[in-house]
């Protein structure tokens, strides 16, 4: 069996899909499925290995297709859809040549030109409009993140028997390791003697990730706190949040590669989840990736109390508290910080969670539907 994967994206990239696709691709050939993703060429990107950058083993094929890329300038809507729209017609061109049994994408555009694919959804228009119920009808699956996200397109008309409903995951193999919090801590040069909070994933590019809500938090905190942030994109966004947190108890750190998280991770004290309410991906629509790396690494976990956090975990696996409240934030970060016993608790029924949520289960779960 042959799959191609239609990935609409830089890979590598630093967004968190680019870890999504290159895992899922993986995973279907773990199962002994040929895979071919085919990604679109871009002026800018990382002159990086995508599979040493998103640690995916070689055991698929990554194939770049050349495409109008308009995406360098300030070129609005107009310039993205037609930017895409190339993609898909040298995508349909190059296949045209091509055997293949499934063909898997998370870009709806396909359905201009293919029919019968097997289309995962992140998220939805804030109406869905008739060309979209036309590009779910020449869908054999639509696979979403959460029960939200079903509802809403199942409200369209979407069959139920159509939809899949599984949500991201974590590469066990990858965040499952035995590092001490001292030895992760000696690694990336972090001190020995102080609590440490951490949050890695995007700053300032989605306010509704919250980072602002624990910076603010930890202004009620001394010295013998270090909340460390990792994930700034740029110089811009890192002076902006260091003039705004001048705090000796902050570092923030810039994006790192994927692989490097873990230290991270397990270097903490805490984990912590910030998302704020207000946003409709935030509060219904998302599957953070971080949650699960969270989950596996065997840390307690501060997490925003909302609707999609609550769709993979409750009270058991992680701490909940109010979005958008910092000041409910640092009362939960000394709370449990004092709190040895519930650490515990929390980290392990996290991490036995976590290993219902794996990409080969998931890839298992569609290719029973295909």
């Amino acid at each position: 069996m042959k799959l191609v994967y239609l990935a609409n994206f830089r890979i590598p990239t630093k967004r968190a899909h680019g870890v999504q696709i290159m895992k899922m691709a993986e995973a279907f050939a773990k199962r002994g499925i040929e895979v071919e993703l085919l990604i679109p060429w871009r002026f800018d990107g990382l002159n990086e290995d995508p599979f040493v950058y998103h640690q995916a083993k070689k055991i698929f094929k990554i194939r770049t297709l050349p495409n109008l890329d308009l995406l360098q300038w300030p070129v609005g809507k107009l310039g993205f859809v037609i930017t895409t729209i190339s993609f898909l017609l040298s995508a349909k061109f190059y296949l045209f040549f091509k055997r293949y049994d499934v063909l898997y994408t998370r870009e709806p555009l396909s359905g201009l030109f293919f029919s019968n694919f097997i289309l995962e959804i992140h998220h939805l228009p804030e109406k869905i409009s008739s060309t979209y119920k036309y590009f779910f009808k020449k869908a054999k699956l639509i696979v979403m993140l959460n029960n939200f996200l079903k509802k809403e397109i199942a409200g369209a008309g979407v069959p139920g028997n159509k939809i899949l409903v599984f949500p991201d995951c974590v590469d066990l193999e990858e965040f499952d390791q035995n590092i001490s919090k001292e030895t992760a801590r000696k690694k990336i040069d972090l001190p020995l003697d102080k609590k440490i909070v951490v949050y890695t994933g995007s700053f300032s590019i989605y306010d509704w990730k919250g980072v602002d809500v624990l910076l603010e938090a930890a202004k009620s905190f001394g010295n013998d706190y270090l909340f460390v942030g990792v994930g700034a994109h740029n110089e811009e966004e890192m002076k902006q949040l260091e003039d705004r947190y001048p705090l000796k108890n902050i570092l923030l750190k810039y994006f790192i590669p994927h692989q490097s998280v873990i230290w991270y991770l397990k270097a903490a004290d805490i984990l912590v989840l910030p998302n704020k309410s207000g946003n409709a991906i935030s509060v219904w629509h998302t599957s953070p990736l971080k949650l699960f790396e969270y989950m596996a690494v065997q840390r307690p976990i501060i997490s925003s109390d909302l609707p999609s956090i609550r769709e993979v975990v409750g009270e058991e696996e992680v701490f909940l508290v109010k979005p958008n409240k910092p000041e409910d934030l640092s009362k939960a970060i000394s709370f449990l910080s004092g709190e040895k016993d519930l650490q515990l608790k929390l980290a392990a029924n996290a991490y036995n969670k976590v290993k219902n949520y794996t990409w080969d289960k998931r890839v298992a779960a569609i290719y029973e539907k295909f």
